[in-house]
């Protein structure tokens, strides 16, 4: 893998996860494959339009889904304060976002509106509810497909990344495992940003920031996951998570992409083995093992991602977020920067919080 910078790898993250957002916008959701396939051939390769009657008809190839607006507004409010603002970003998504929802799926950018935010829609908007009584109890991912920015943007301050993330999922997301996993993802695109990989190691520096009471993860193993002694005292809480699991799962899945007698092939098949549905648990370990398996090779890892059918939207954000942060803005094929609509803008605004974060490095 070539050598990369703080700033490159920062760039890449957010660039990754707009690619992904753009390569899922024609072929999402197909839960049946041979549809999928009579739709748009065997092997989906570049951007496409999404059919008449799907979730996302009437956008072109290239264009971003509702998750790539909402994450643009985060990255607008992240350069424009220079940090993380939540009344800021709040009053975003009040005059630039909800104004536009009538509370239906098929409405709003990018066509189609998730569970989340129409929830967020009816709380805000019908109820008039204040913020931080907004959040909704489902378990997709789609908190981290925003929080993801906050992740490159505090990734060299691990305490802050954490709170920034596990704060702004909550305006959306309440479930304590849901954002426990949405933290954690964090955590991980935080590492990669400053340059660790994703290997069979890298739980274990998450699992120091837990012990050092710099991740809120409560930590159930003394050092190594060895079990605690006689006599050793309950070790103590740093926050507000009940388990370290979501920050082990990373590692384990790493070991397995790299180990030769574990294959999963071909590779987009990884939607098969762990669930093809919207949830969390699904998406995040098949992100994982793309990103572990081709980290150097982005184009393999989004389309494998997109080309595994379900919500494989989801599921090329996440891969396109932590693949980019490892192999950097530059490790990205040309060919997606000149086919993602309003690539200029979006990688400007990526590049000025890839230089705020590399400031502070």
């Amino acid at each position: 893998m070539a050598e990369t910078t703080v700033n490159d790898r920062a760039a890449g993250a957010i660039i990754g996860a707009f690619v992904g957002d753009a390569l899922g916008l024609g072929p999402h959701w197909y839960y049946d494959l041979a549809e999928l396939r009579r739709d748009y051939g065997e092997w989906i390769s570049d951007y496409t339009d999404p059919r008449p009657g799907r979730y996302h008809a009437g956008l072109k190839a290239g264009q971003l889904s509702q998750a790539g607006f909402i994450l643009t507004l985060l990255l607008r409010s992240l350069v424009e304060c220079g940090r993380y603002d939540e009344a800021d970003f709040c009053r975003r998504l009040d005059e630039e976002l909800l104004p536009l929802l009538d509370g239906t799926p098929i409405c709003g950018p990018g066509g189609y509106t998730s569970q989340s935010i129409r929830e967020l829609w009816r709380q805000r908007v019908v109820q008039g509810l204040p913020w931080g009584q907004t959040g909704g109890h489902a378990d997709t991912t789609e908190a981290i497909e925003r929080t993801l920015a906050l992740a490159v943007r505090y990734a060299d301050d691990p305490g802050q990344l954490a709170a920034a993330v596990a704060g702004n999922a909550v305006l959306t997301q309440t479930d304590p495992t849901v954002v426990s996993i949405t933290v954690a993802f964090g955590a991980v695109l935080g590492q990669l940003v400053r340059g660790h990989p994703l290997d069979s190691r890298l739980s274990g520096r998450l699992m120091a920031l837990v012990h050092a009471g710099t991740l809120p993860f409560h930590a159930v193993t003394a050092d190594n996951l060895q079990p605690p002694r006689p006599g050793d005292p309950d070790p103590p809480r740093a926050g507000k998570f009940a388990s370290p699991d979501a920050l082990l799962t990373p590692s384990c899945i790493a070991a397995a992409a790299a180990d030769p007698a574990i294959r999963i092939e071909p590779a987009w098949k990884v939607s098969l083995v762990y669930g093809m549905p919207c949830a969390i648990y699904h998406q995040v370990p098949a992100a994982y093992y793309l990103a572990a398996r081709f980290a150097g090779d982005f184009e393999a890892a989004v389309l494998h991602a997109v080309n595994g059918g379900g919500q494989n939207q989801a599921r090329a954000i996440l891969t396109g977020a932590l693949v980019g942060a490892q192999v950097g803005l530059t490790g990205i094929p040309a060919r997606f920067l000149a086919g993602l609509a309003e690539s200029a803008q979006l990688c400007r605004l990526a590049g000025d919080l890839a230089a705020q974060a590399a400031a502070e490095a």
